[in-house]
């Protein structure tokens, strides 16, 4: 009995890294936008709120947008709140 083992490979020659590697190297690591410049998150700022909604309506998560947790929960607060006080759309017409 021979004890060669064989390699399998772990996925196919011509697929791409997992997400944390792109093309330059490491991607970096998104910075909380009201951390770093201070900013107030308000419902009455309708045209901050709407960076952080998609075109159909949906709320963008932490991970997308790079908001930490405690902002993250405030922003969707307030934009609960304008959507209440019909300031933003809950969905796209």
């Amino acid at each position: 009995m021979s004890t060669t083992a064989t390699k399998k490979p772990t996925r196919p020659a011509n697929a791409k890294h997992a997400g944390k590697f792109r093309k330059g190297g490491p991607m970096k690591k998104k910075v909380c936008r009201f951390c770093s410049d201070k900013i107030e998150i308000d419902y009455k700022n309708v045209s901050l709120l709407r960076t952080f909604v998609t075109e159909g309506g949906k709320i963008l998560s932490g991970n997308v947008t790079g908001t930490c947790a405690k902002h993250q929960r405030e922003l969707c607060q307030a934009i609960k709140r304008a959507r209440m006080l019909a300031l933003l759309p809950f969905a796209a017409n």
